[in-house]
């Protein structure tokens, strides 16, 4: 027969329904709605069951539009709760009252009952869902002993289809047949039967597995749950092992009430609960299927929902929670309890929806949580600590206003911040995962983007650019950082700042472990925190706190203080800059680096990242500071390609090269007597080189930079200061004339004889005015000069490679190409430099030859055997030789 069509039901029949979707093992709540059951016709006398759930804000909108067939499986859970699956979807609809639930229920479970009965007819609409047959009663094997074997069988083969697993949930739920089997356990182990013992776990293993939510939930009620867990403690799996799952759950100690419930069937929901979880994760932990998995996770989530909704809605219950901090002669036993029973509230309230989560914590925090939180900080029990740094993180992972009010108005009445109870426990703890949730929290709560006003802009390193940093559109939250600055600051940074006076860098394992949380906070305070942090920096000496750490044994305090200083560089941040160059940091930095470097370990490439994260285009100060005050150590770093580009930049730029023959040039196929290849100077790096900054433009006519030495085999010879062709026309200067001849030859005998000459410095006090004619006469014979010059190299280029004698006198004329002619038009007359080479001759023993010839003015003229000119920056540069 088929099903009669329940009568059109009015609004007021309409029942009050929360719809929820299971989305990646997350109940997903999808509205609030009223909800009905009916037939609807879809054509011409064919009509089909469904449930329709619209809106309550929107009434035209429809949340849910569900046909009732018999595979989705409709099972009602509890007493305001009814689960289903739809196209593979899991569904389920929460009602408010327990009668609408009963009511939408009688509907479902009629036309189930249809579906079963029901033959199929051309005129019933539902012949179409009722195409497999089933069948309408199932007759189990009695429970007994001898019976098992057969009792196995027959769940086994009827749980193989989804019609058979329905008829069997619904014979065993009817006869009460875990019931029946329970007494066999205890039988079994009397008579030391593990064969029955084996069959029995089996048995409940299936039930449990058929997914019958009203199965699971008499499974783990009072009366059945020992009697399921002990059948299950004897696993097949497993002959020769037994579990304790009874000793586990019969302990009545683990369930302990701080406040009295008075609602017994909330008191049994929290057992059902516990007793659901354990099933889950430590009885059908290997054996668990998604089906099964998804089952109890809806089970244990409804319930955990609707056991704090009852808490949070009990007259008095919170009153007298947090009424048992207050009391003095409560013992600590029960303050400790009460602290983790709240831990577990907010770790169950994840689950709840935003509106009723956020006025769980509302009324938490209106009740007095602050207090407890600053009580739980300072317990000596790691347990209390652990549970009171989870209730401040679910709350600020939830909304970090809720908290900041709260430290709003500890600061207005002149009490001590929850801020000062956090760093106090971040000082002083050793479990590494409380100082990391303090370090957050610290982070969270200080952070001046508050909801509405944006984050801040960042760059793909994670920094923020120049000048971009953000300002707290919040007073509130300006004037609380603002008070941080003012009185909590140091006492946070205090192991940083205690430095200062250490007499040495040993640290034991308590000590050494703060640095590294320091360090990433204090970075997340500069990019956030803008003029106070850098107040601190500066007022504090704060790099040179963290240069300290770089004379430390431990590796890690050397990488938290690179890692600083690598911070500092990446937010192109002038005053930081500064302040590193002025504290002298790059020079332990490079110290480290060579010590390390040969090992090629982390420390030596964090060291390298932080010079390899240094511009030359951005940071040119920041460059020129490291190679005038510690080119020695970049030269010893020369090795490494990015300190050799380096210092080849640094070179060229300032008109010279260096040039060394040794070892390395030896093994790298470079011969003693080799010259050295013309090497062109980029425009582009003069001009970089040679331009001034902002802050050098006011002394730049008092302080003309010049080159003030030159690294020439080892050892620094001072170049001589030469005035501009506009001090000469003008009248002003001196004119410097210096003529330094060193030789060195080898005879075949391998004799060695040296002449050396001191240079000659003349320098007249006021050099005479050149007339127009002298001063023409005197550009031509020097254009003479260089033209004899050019003709000699030209005779003299193809025995470049060998020793020759050139003259009585001991002083020859032959020039040899050591560099490159440079075409200077800008007529600067700054110094060139070049380090000669030796001969290449045949004996043993040579030294290296270095000659400096230096312009005077616009000409220098070099006569030591033969004439050597230049014109307009042109260089010619020669070794003689014996």
């Amino acid at each position: 027969m088929m099903a009669q069509p329940v009568p059109h039901q009015t609004t007021a029949d309409k029942k009050r329904v929360k719809v929820y979707e299971l989305r990646n093992n997350d109940w997903f709540d999808r509205g609030t709605g009223f909800c009905t059951a009916c037939f609807v016709t879809i054509q011409e006398e064919q009509k089909e069951p469904r449930v329709i759930v619209q809106s309550e804000d929107q009434p035209d909108r429809l949340l849910l539009e569900t046909k009732i067939v018999k595979e989705d499986g409709f099972q009602k859970q509890q007493d305001t709760l009814i689960v289903w699956t739809d196209n593979g979807v899991d569904m389920a609809l929460s009602f408010q009252e327990a009668d609408g639930c009963q009511a939408i229920w009688k509907f479902i479970d009629h036309v189930q009952q249809q579906f079963q009965a029901a033959m199929g007819g051309p005129d019933d609409g539902l012949s179409d869902d009722l195409a497999m047959d089933m069948p309408t009663s199932i007759q189990l094997p009695p429970a007994e002993l001898g019976t098992l074997i057969d009792i196995e069988n027959t769940l086994r083969n009827l749980s193989q289809s989804p019609s058979g697993r329905d008829a069997l949930a619904k014979a065993i739920m009817s006869e009460d047949y875990i019931a029946k089997l329970i007494p066999l356990v205890e039988m079994a182990e009397d008579m030391e039967s593990l064969g029955d013992l084996h069959h029995l776990c089996n048995i409940m293993k299936t039930v449990v597995l058929l997914n019958d939510t009203g199965l699971i939930e008499h499974a783990v009620s009072d009366e059945c749950v020992l009697g399921v867990v002990g059948a299950m403690e004897y696993d097949p799996d497993f002959p020769t092992h037994k579990a304790n799952h009874r000793q586990w759950l019969n302990n009545q100690g683990r369930y302990k009430e701080v406040v009295r419930i008075q609602d017994d069937q909330v008191r049994r929901k929290i057992h059902q609960t516990y007793r659901l979880q354990y099933l889950k994760d430590v009885v059908l932990a290997r054996i668990l299927d998604d089906p099964t998995f998804s089952v109890l996770n809806s089970l244990i989530f409804f319930n955990q929902v609707e056991i704090v909704q009852h808490l949070h809605m009990t007259p008095g219950f919170m009153t007298d929670l947090f009424a048992v901090f207050g009391d003095p002669t409560v013992q600590p036993l029960r303050k400790k309890e009460a602290v983790i029973f709240i831990q577990q509230m907010c770790a169950i309230s994840k689950n709840l929806q935003p509106p009723a989560r956020q006025g769980l914590y509302g009324n938490f925090l209106q009740q007095g949580l602050v207090p407890v939180i600053n009580y739980g900080l300072r317990h000596p029990d790691v347990t209390v600590r652990v549970g009171a740094t989870d209730i401040l993180g679910s709350i600020l992972e939830f909304d970090p206003s809720m908290i900041r009010k709260t430290i709003y108005e500890q600061t207005h009445r002149k009490q001590a911040p929850l801020t000062d109870a956090l760093i106090d426990l971040l000082l002083v703890e050793v479990d590494l995962g409380i100082k990391s949730q303090l370090t957050e929290s610290l982070k969270v709560l200080l952070d001046p983007n508050v909801p509405g006003s944006g984050p801040p802009p960042e760059n793909r390193e994670g920094f923020m650019p120049k000048g971009k940093h953000q300002v707290s559109s919040d007073p509130q939250q300006d004037a609380f950082i603002a008070h941080f600055y003012e009185h909590s600051v140091a006492k946070l940074f205090k192991p940083l700042l205690d430095l200062e006076k250490r007499p040495n860098m040993k640290f034991n394992a308590l000590e050494d472990g703060i640095f590294g949380y320091l360090n990433e906070i204090l970075c997340f305070y500069i990019r956030h925190h803008t003029f106070r942090s850098k107040h601190f920096v500066f007022d504090h000496n704060i790099a040179s706190r963290f240069g300290q750490l770089l004379a430390c044994k431990q590796k890690h305090l050397q990488l938290v203080a690179i890692r600083f200083f690598r911070h500092l560089i990446l937010l192109r941040d002038p005053f930081f800059t500064k302040h590193l160059s002025d504290r002298r940091i790059f020079g332990p930095v490079l110290d480290t680096l060579l010590r390390t470097l040969p090992r090629d370990n982390l420390l030596s490439s964090a060291c390298l990242d932080f010079f390899t994260s240094i511009n030359y285009e951005g940071d040119r100060e920041l460059a020129r500071h490291i190679m005038e005050n510690y080119r020695e150590k970049v030269v010893a770093l020369s090795h490494v390609d990015y300190f050799k580009g380096m210092l080849m930049r640094w070179d060229q730029s300032r008109g010279y090269t260096v040039s060394e023959v040794d070892e390395e040039d030896e093994v790298r196929g470079v011969g003693r007597g080799a010259m050295m290849e013309h090497l062109a100077v980029d425009q582009a790096q003069e001009e970089y080189w040679n331009s001034v900054s902002d802050d050098e433009e006011e002394n730049h006519h008092h302080h003309h930079r010049r080159p003030t030495g030159v690294v020439v085999n080892g050892g620094k010879l001072p170049l001589v200061e030469y005035t501009s062709d506009e001090e000469e026309e003008g009248g002003g200067g001196d004119a410097v004339m210096t003529t330094t001849t060193t030789t060195t030859a080898v005879d075949g005998g391998g004799s060695e004889s040296k002449e050396n000459e001191k240079p000659v410095v003349v320098v007249p006090s006021t050099p005479p005015p050149e007339r127009l004619s002298e001063k023409r006469r005197r550009e031509e014979d020097e254009d003479d000069a260089l033209d004899r010059l050019m003709q000699h190299k030209r005779r003299n280029s193809s025995s470049a490679g060998s020793n020759s004698s050139l003259g009585s006198s001991g002083v020859g004329g032959m020039l040899r190409k050591k560099g490159s002619f440079h075409n200077n038009n800008n007529n600067s007359g700054k110094a060139r430099s070049r380090e000669g080479s030796p001969n290449g001759g045949g004996g043993g023993g040579q030294k290296k030859i270095a000659i400096s010839i230096a312009p005077v003015l616009k000409t220098a003229v070099v006569r030591a055997g033969s004439p050597a000119a230049e014109e307009g920056g042109r260089e010619v540069r020669g070794g003689a030789g014996i």
